[in-house]
């Protein structure tokens, strides 16, 4: 107590001055705001027709190029886009958007799925006295408020720990976090607490124990920011936006405006990329939303627009979710390099991720090993010698482009844009850049005000505060238990369809076929150890989904959760899509290539099998070298030299163990690095030795040939027996070998 009493009187003294310096420049836009959020009824106000079946995408590319002309036109299908394109439908706008790839499949899907206003740019505003860093937060604490409210089903409210190693860490801690809180005002979710040393280990018992002081725990949001996206240009589409993902922009379209006697862009050429069918559509106003490829859009504007897109990368990592509690993240704001670790639990696994990276801009960014190991290495540094942070057990890995702008409107354009800026061309292009996913609603609230002054549109003010998003409306906390009642669906997929569907999970469970089991009635899985169901594929294609990838990536969140979960789901996911959408076998195995490449490269699948290559070092004793050696005869009878799925399936027979032929080849294939069809004895202790590195976890061919081996050692007369390993692998949940 007399401990607790000391750190809040050395807080208040610290944070006084600050509190009272910032108190009186907030308030007066602070009173507003709440007036505002008291008063509004978005629904209300919102005079537009709601359409409760969705168009189909083939219905809304004939509405693009039948439509005469829109008032809007909206370049981009990111958080930023869609909130452009449902901020502008709600003001009676008509309204159009086009994406080039899917919706979210950029950096709006690729985030820390946090919903948050930046503790790290407070204490930046506070350090630096720096106001438009303060009012960024702030902004950001007022949208974080909002969009829990407008989309509870895919949002929660998550405590985030701040252990504390020194003791005079404590008190500057607290009162940053208590500083954050009061800045937050009514809309602070929670408020912040100290923890002793033997609360915060009991709270989150994996992590370091020694020289650990105490912990701070403070609250932010946490959702899935692919199915956030996905809703809000659901939500567009329902108020009669005209949205079409797989629609790129070839070039802008423009005219000689007679008054003003230069040209002013007046719509786009757009092509569908699935049929190659090129189109115009017109608009009054185009509005540039492309996250990091601002840039290109900007020149086909105008050439001599120089870049203002710094572009910064952000890689995350997957790991098993007992590496981390159910319901407590973690916060590292002092990494060995300066940057900050985040480490939370999400859709039961654990995510670690770092920020602010330089980097190329790519439509398809790759994760590094270099990141994936730095992370780790970091991990190891807060969480107790007891948890051994292995290599092998990362289940995906990815890397999104956070894009960071300087300013085309300051005097000083060498200096970035900590917060988002709207810039509109002398051609009428209106940009909006820079920002980040939680203040997107406010960002298109600017672009639009923007966009309506410049452009003299008919237009009232934003209405999208408290706007309730796709799927919000009939969702209540207890509806999963309906779910399993009516339906006869799985706790646990009952849970998950209502958390990311919400009420529209309803339209899901109807369309589950029957298991023919006498549990579950309904709902047949993609893989077993997630709750994903085929039917939510069937669904998938009328939420736009066009690809298999926008089904393992966005529609559902498995290849960012597991890539061989994601792999082994791939061929039912196309065998469905291709009957929902009469593919072709040729198209079907096209589909199937481009999802596997898409893992290989952007979900980390790459990185795994770079812990197996023929450079790899084999790190094992003379000892180790001829008990697996004597493993791999058991198998390889002929002395051959390698092993092949006739080989194991041969083995596994003999002791009455049967897997069929296209499961034993993938099982071999994750060891065949030459890929010949064959596991040579080097590539066999190579994987040995990495799995004793800790680089490889749970793989499929080790563990087949280890339990295969004792099974047959049973046989054998005693002095003939393999002597017993006495020391028990750790388990690895789910991680399938790892990536």
């Amino acid at each position: 107590m007399a401990i607790r009493k000391a750190v809040k009187g050395t807080a208040a003294v610290a944070s006084g001055g600050l509190v009272a310096f910032y108190g009186l420049t907030q308030l007066t836009e602070y009173r507003k705001r709440q007036a505002r959020l008291s008063r509004v009824e978005a629904v209300e106000q919102v005079n537009m027709a709601f359409q409760d079946e969705l168009p189909s995408r083939q219905a809304q590319l004939t509405a693009l190029r039948a439509t005469q002309e829109f008032d809007v036109l909206v370049v981009g299908g990111g958080a930023t886009g869609s909130g452009c394109a449902l901020d502008a439908v709600t003001r009676d706008l008509k309204t159009a958007l086009v994406e080039r790839d899917d919706f979210s499949s950029g950096t709006s899907s690729r985030s820390t799925k946090l919903i948050h206003g930046g503790v790290r740019y407070l204490q930046k505003a506070i350090v630096k006295l720096d106001y438009e860093q303060y009012m960024m937060v702030k902004e950001a604490l007022h949208e974080r408020s909002n969009l829990l409210n407008i989309a509870p089903h895919l949002t929660a409210l998550l405590p985030i720990m701040l252990p504390i190693y020194k003791w005079w860490q404590l008190p500057y801690y607290w009162a940053g976090i208590k500083i954050y809180d009061l800045v937050a005002g009514a809309q602070c979710l929670k408020s912040s607490y100290i923890l002793t040393k033997t609360k915060a280990l009991e709270l989150f018992p994996m992590l370091k124990r020694d020289k650990l002081v105490g912990a701070i725990v403070y609250y932010d949001g946490q959702h899935n920011d692919a199915r956030m996206n996905l809703a809000i240009a659901l939500t567009a589409a329902r108020y009669g936006a005209a949205i079409a993902n797989y629609t790129e922009v070839v070039h802008l379209l423009k005219r000689v405006d007679p008054q003003m006697g230069k040209e002013r862009v007046c719509g786009a050429r757009c092509r569908d990329v699935i049929t190659g069918q090129e189109f115009d559509v017109r608009a009054k106003c185009v509005i540039n939303a492309t996250g990091p490829f601002t840039d290109a859009l900007r020149k086909m504007d105008d050439q001599k627009n120089p870049n203002i897109c710094q572009p910064s990368a952000g890689v995350h990592i997957v790991i098993p979710g007992y590496y981390s509690p159910d319901n407590m993240g973690l916060l590292d704001p002092a990494t060995s390099d300066g940057r900050v670790i985040f480490f939370l639990p999400w859709e039961k696994m654990t995510i670690a991720g770092t920020t602010d990276t330089p980097t190329e801009i790519t439509p398809h960014p790759i994760p590094m090993e270099e990141d994936i190991n730095f992370i780790l290495t970091e991990v190891r540094n807060y969480l107790s010698p007891d948890v051994e942070v292995r290599r092998g057990d990362v289940l995906a890995a990815w890397s999104g482009i956070r894009p960071l702008v300087t300013n085309p409107n300051s005097k000083d354009t060498q200096s970035i844009c900590r917060n988002h800026i709207v810039h509109i061309s002398d051609s009428g292009l209106v940009t909006i850049a820079g920002g980040k996913w939680t203040t997107y609603r406010s960002m298109a609230e600017d672009t639009l005000d923007a966009a309506v002054k410049a452009h003299n549109l008919s237009a009232g003010p934003s209405k999208t505060v408290g706007l309730m998003l796709e799927g919000a409306k009939d969702w209540t906390p207890t509806m999963y238990i309906r779910l399993v009642q009516d339906y006869g669906l799985e706790v646990e997929v009952a849970q998950h369809l209502a958390s990311s569907y919400g009420g529209r999970a309803y339209e899901v469970a109807k369309m589950a076929h029957v298991t023919g089991k006498r549990w579950p009635i309904v709902g047949k899985r993609l893989v077993s150890e997630f709750p994903y169901i085929e039917s939510e594929v069937q669904y998938a294609i009328k939420e736009y989904a066009c690809t298999a990838i926008d089904v393992i990536a966005r529609r559902t969140r498995l290849g960012f959760l597991n890539v061989q979960a994601a792999e082994e789901a791939l061929p039912r996911i196309v065998d469905i899509m291709g009957k929902q959408l009469t593919w072709s076998e040729q198209r079907k195995r096209e589909e199937l290539s481009a999802a596997k490449q898409f893992l290989y490269y952007e979900m980390g699948y790459k990185a795994r099998s770079e812990q197996l290559t023929d450079t790899s070092e084999i790190t094992l004793t003379p000892a180790e070298v001829g008990r697996y050696m004597k493993r791999f005869h058991k198998f390889d009878k002929e002395n051959k030299g390698f092993i092949t799925t006739v080989d194991v399936q041969r083995v596994l027979e003999s002791i009455n163990v049967y897997i069929d032929a296209d499961t034993l080849h993938e099982i071999l294939n994750e060891v065949d690095l030459n890929k010949n069809g064959q596991v040579e004895f080097n590539e066999f202790l190579q994987l040995m030795s990495a799995v004793k590195k800790g680089q490889v976890s749970a793989n499929r061919l080790a563990i087949l040939m280890k339990t295969a081996e004792q099974s047959l050692d049973q046989t054998e007369p005693l002095e003939q027996r393999e002597p017993v390993d006495q020391r028990k692998p750790v388990s690895v949940d789910r991680s399938g070998g790892g990536v």
